[in-house]
């Protein structure tokens, strides 16, 4: 009897191209144990439909469900950070920045595009968390800079999508400089009387958070996102307090009263627009 599994000819070989690989991301897990196949997933809002998990997504996908067709123009796209401060630590900066743009095929941590979102133009600005943590650096804060003089301009309201982990250390006080940076351009745009709409997803946390994450006129998160400014373990250390359950989620924050609403990504389109209706006392569109 011959086992079906002993290999009777020797040297076999199979050329890379014959080879017959599982596709690579076609299964997602949610952190609750749920499995969805991931074109299931794309066409839910990438939010697993069993337990309405809101996976993290970058720029790319959230100019697909808020720009009606996809159809924008994205704004200075090839705007890339420099190195004045010849920052070095386990590597080189210039080199971390040129690994990051490989791998992400992205110039740095924020896009911004300008397009119509339900028939009505909006410049939005979006963090990409896989370039280097969502870090806000010196070329962070001037795209959004850029993006909110492009609105004044334009005369649109201006949307932040915030998805980072704070500050970048490798720029130091540059990089600090962009809260306060910021933060004047956002009151240009209130003083030109046109609407701020803020998006904090997961994580939304350090100087993003203590600047243009929190100053929008309206505050608005997905579910379950992490909201903070400085990390639970430092929170803790700093009070000497026990931190209460669910601290720094975008469900707590809401009920303390620093969110006006949090938004499921299904339904972010439509609610955006409703509130710059609201605020500019136009007609609601349907």
């Amino acid at each position: 009897m011959t086992a079906w599994f002993k290999r009777k000819e020797k040297g076999i070989q199979t050329s890379t191209e014959e080879k017959k690989d599982t596709p690579k991301g076609l299964w997602y897990k949610s952190p609750t144990g749920k499995i969805v196949e991931s074109e299931d997933l794309a066409k839910n809002f990438y939010v697993s439909p069993e337990d309405d998990y809101h996976v993290r997504i970058g720029s790319k996908e959230y100019f697909q469900i808020l720009f009606d067709n996809n159809k924008f123009t994205e704004l200075d796209e090839k705007l890339t950070s420099k190195d004045p401060l010849k920052f070095e630590d386990t590597k080189k900066y210039v080199e971390r920045l040129k690994a990051a743009q490989k791998k992400t095929g992205l110039k740095d941590a924020v896009r911004t595009g300008f397009g119509k979102s339900f028939g009505k133009d909006m410049v939005i600005c979006c963090m990409d968390f896989k370039f280097i943590g969502g870090s806000m650096g010196s070329v962070v804060g001037e795209k959004i800079a850029r993006g909110i003089d492009y609105a004044i301009k334009k005369k649109t309201p201006f949307m932040m999508i915030s998805k980072s982990g704070g500050a970048r250390m490798m720029e130091a006080a540059l990089s600090l400089m962009q809260l306060a940076k910021t933060s004047a351009k956002l009151a240009q745009l209130s003083e030109a009387g046109l609407p701020y709409i803020s998006l904090c997803t997961d994580p939304t946390t350090g100087g993003t958070t203590a600047s243009y994450a929190m100053l929008g006129d309206i505050n608005i998160a997905e579910p379950g996102a992490l909201i903070g400014f400085a990390g639970p373990r430092i929170v803790k250390d700093t009070t000497g307090k026990e931190l209460p359950e669910g601290f720094q989620s975008s469900e707590f924050l809401l009920e303390h009263g620093f969110l006006d609403f949090i938004s499921h990504r299904k339904d972010l389109k439509k609610k955006v627009n409703l509130y710059i209706d609201l605020i500019q006392n136009n007609p609601i569109r349907k």
